[in-house]
């Protein structure tokens, strides 16, 4: 694990609120709608990339979805989900990891990921992430990324932004694209932030 990166992740949620962190949603409706227009079973394997504190396994777990993994490269930010969910965080499978070096005991139905892509801005970190999604998804994959007009930079950390053709691009080999949308998102400083959600079937 990338200890700097660790380093950075664990301090942001150690230090800023949900509502100090441009991210924030309370309420990840599109996240949550491109995983329902899948039309699983409430059985299905989910992970959610990048978890971190977000509220989409709050709606999963309302939803009556059985079997969720969280995974995010700081201890802190599961902690916080953790906290807030309380006795249901027993029903979800935690996991502190990189995403570039995570290594999956089983595969997944669903690999949700809004947010977390944009920050690997090596070619090898990208191969990476394509190599483990296309070995360990059976089902579909669901990207969230900042788009042409997003912004260049987040918690000062510097992201690549994508258009459609790029994204699919990137995951041709695995998976052929279901459907995209951009999308504004309104950050909790009500500032905007563009986004571009990608939905894939694995090929």
């Amino acid at each position: 694990m990338d200890l700097d990166r660790t380093a950075h992740w664990d301090n942001v949620y150690e230090t800023k609120a949900p509502n100090q962190v441009s991210w924030t949603q309370e309420y990840p409706k599109t996240s949550f709608e491109i995983i329902k227009s899948f039309g699983l079973p409430k059985t299905a394997k989910i992970i959610d990339v990048g978890g971190g504190d977000s509220k989409l396994v709050d709606c999963l777990l309302d939803a009556g979805y059985e079997d969720i993994t969280v995974l995010d490269i700081s201890e802190k930010a599961l902690h916080r989900a953790q906290k807030r969910l309380g006795y249901k965080a027993s029903n979800v499978n935690w996991v502190i990891s990189d995403i570039t070096t995570f290594k999956p005991d089983r595969h997944f139905d669903v690999w949700h990921d809004r947010a977390v892509f944009h920050f690997l801005t090596e070619a090898e970190q990208v191969s990476q992430y394509v190599a483990l999604a296309s070995s360990y998804v059976k089902g579909y994959l669901s990207v969230g990324t900042f788009s042409k007009q997003g912004p260049v930079k987040c918690s000062g950390l510097n992201i690549s932004q994508y258009s459609e053709q790029e994204l699919v691009s990137v995951f041709s080999s695995g998976f052929h694209l279901l459907d995209s949308k951009i999308e504004d998102h309104k950050t909790p400083f009500d500032t905007l932030q563009n986004f571009l959600f990608c939905s894939f079937k694995k090929k």
